[in-house]
């Protein structure tokens, strides 16, 4: 059986939040990104959005994989705070991207690392959440007869449901059910066709 990915939380949807520290304008914008090319298409967007911002910095992370950028701040003030806010948060499959308009006040590296981290951090803990959790993909195959206790189990369990093949002798369809669920659902369909009906992994 293949191993599913573990359940992770990211964002409901977009989020923004705005801060304004020593004259400088920081715009925090998070957003769900589930691979690098859609994290760096928000990262392009937003550039074309604001393009006299000083400076666009930004982190993202997958999973285990995870990138930022500095985007000419002192290394390590700007696109690091930015991810240790995600990881910080317990985000995942998020995109995070500070857009800074410098104020004329010099803020130092200590005053750039709680600057871009705070504001990524206070974007992503006020931002609505979704929890992920992978589900489990079954066939099931039943006659015809008993297509009405297949449908009923569809209804019972949390399912998402495939195409659907007509055979000869009934229907083939694709399941997706949450690994937690997938006995409790196989055993319910024998039970319901008398041992007719087959689920495989």
């Amino acid at each position: 059986m293949t191993e599913l990915p573990a359940p992770f939380t990211t964002l409901a949807g977009p989020h923004r939040q705005d801060a304004v520290i020593e004259n400088s304008e920081f715009l925090a914008f998070a957003a769900r990104a589930d691979t690098p090319e859609e994290a760096l298409a928000q990262l392009a967007a937003l550039r074309e959005r604001y393009p006299g911002a000083t400076h666009h910095c930004w982190a993202y992370r997958i999973g285990p994989l995870y990138r930022f950028g500095d985007d000419g701040e002192p290394g390590g003030t700007a696109g690091a705070p930015i991810l240790r806010a995600a990881l910080g948060q317990g985000m995942d499959h998020v995109m995070v991207v500070v857009v800074r308009f410098y104020g004329g006040v010099k803020l130092g590296t200590g005053g750039l690392v709680r600057a871009y981290g705070g504001t990524a951090a206070e974007c992503l803990r006020t931002a609505p959440r979704l929890e992920v959790r992978p589900r489990q993909r079954l066939t099931v195959r039943v006659p015809f007869e008993h297509l009405s206790v297949l449908y009923h189990l569809l209804g019972t369990f949390d399912t998402a449901r495939g195409p659907e093949t007509y055979t000869a002798s009934g229907v083939d369809l694709a399941v997706e059910v949450y690994p937690e669920d997938a006995a409790a659902f196989a055993a319910a369909l024998r039970d319901g066709t008398r041992g007719a009906g087959e689920v495989e992994d």
